[in-house]
């Protein structure tokens, strides 16, 4: 069930997601992940990597992949993949339509949380053109003990950010992210307008359900015309 109301709440933070967000990168990382676990003989599909992945951190993929399949990885996996993925990353990634005008135009501070490391995470925004926006305000789940569903990443951001939870917006796509937002009491949307979602995207499980969806940016400031530059908010 959607949580939206009329009436949106008065913000002093929004958080994005990175991943999924600001960039349209999953579909590329599901697809490498698939590929490369292939050529050790474990069959998964997009489905599976969406359902079990989507929003988590590497190693807690990793993990479960070593858990669930019994498979030992080679010691030089973890470099390769990553390694492969960059490189696919600068072939094809691209921002997610009208992000930029939004973290351009947006009216209060905002920030990045994201379960990519430090490096996955500023190389993207600098292919995509956002590092500039974004700057040093760009959280990672190295940062926090335990990351996303965990609230701790967002909480984490909330607090160097000078901000309360209460009144702090995440913009998310997966449902792992969904869950850590309402963890750490914020408001939560969930963006379903990259390529690896869209309007039908199923709805979503009782734990996590976002207060509304957006499905592109174009319509971020009819939505909340108080974050927008300019605006008066009470």
């Amino acid at each position: 069930m959607d949580r939206s109301t009329d009436k949106t709440p008065a913000f002093d933070l929004v958080i994005f997601d990175c991943d999924g967000v600001l960039i349209d990168s999953e579909i590329i990382s599901a697809r490498m992940l698939v590929a490369e676990l292939g050529k050790l003989g474990v069959v998964i599909d997009l489905d599976y990597v969406g359902r079990h992945f989507l929003g988590r951190s590497y190693p807690t993929v990793m993990k479960q992949i070593r858990s669930e399949f019994g498979l030992t990885l080679p010691d030089t996996f973890e470099d390769d993949y990553r390694e492969a993925l960059l490189a696919a990353f600068q072939r094809d990634l691209r921002g997610v339509p009208h992000v930029r005008d939004v973290l351009a135009g947006i009216g209060v501070p905002f920030c990045v949380a994201t379960s990519s490391s430090p490096r996955r995470a500023a190389m993207s925004l600098g292919l995509v053109g956002l590092a500039d926006l974004v700057g040093d305000r760009l959280f990672t789940s190295t940062m926090v003990a335990h990351g996303k569903p965990a609230p701790d990443l967002f909480l984490l951001a909330a607090e160097r950010m000078g901000a309360e939870p209460a009144r702090t917006l995440v913009i998310e796509d997966s449902l792992t992210g969904i869950r850590a937002g309402l963890a750490a009491g914020m408001t939560v949307w969930r963006f379903v307008g990259a390529s690896h979602l869209g309007p039908d995207t199923p709805v979503e499980p009782v734990d996590a359900t976002p207060h509304r969806r957006l499905v592109s940016f174009a319509g971020f400031f009819q939505i909340a015309p108080d974050l927008q530059k300019g605006a008066r908010r009470g």
